[in-house]
């Protein structure tokens, strides 16, 4: 294998690992969301969740394809994120800036991940990173948009 598919493959290992705190967050603001916003933002973090289940097991079965193992414990999750976990009292403002600041930080791995793989030749990841890097942007957006100060 070569040493160049190792890289990418360290990076989306991180990405999984990103992606698994930022999923168990978007369970934490499912369940605690509270107040006049709470069907919107409960449905739209269900909606976020069940979108980064998908990308979870992308990317483990993308890190199969280059013939390397997926990270699969927490606490190697733990360790390896760019992500934190959130306390369950924030209120609904706070949790969607958390979510925006979680996008950066997926945003910037994808782009490590990116990086890695354009210089190994590896069109599939190329072809994930740029896909999950447009989707993201545009929820952020719209996340953003929502949370603008009224």
């Amino acid at each position: 294998m070569k040493k160049t598919n190792q890289e990418t493959i360290k990076t989306l290992n991180i990405l999984l690992s990103d992606y698994h705190l930022y999923y168990q967050k978007l369970r934490n603001f499912h369940w605690n969301i509270t107040g006049p916003h709470f069907f919107e933002l409960h449905s739209k973090f269900e909606e976020l969740y069940e979108d980064a289940k998908l990308k979870i097991d992308e990317i483990a079965e993308r890190i199969l394809t280059l013939r390397g193992n997926p990270e699969s414990n927490f606490s190697s999750y733990l360790k390896l994120s760019n992500i934190k976990e959130a306390n369950t009292t924030l209120k609904d403002h706070e949790m969607v800036s958390e979510i925006l600041e979680d996008h950066n930080a997926l945003l910037h791995q994808l782009k490590l991940v990116t990086a890695s793989a354009d210089e190994a030749g590896d069109d599939g990841t190329l072809d994930i990173t740029g896909t999950y890097i447009g989707e993201l942007e545009k929820v952020s957006w719209m996340l953003n948009a929502w949370n603008q100060k009224k």
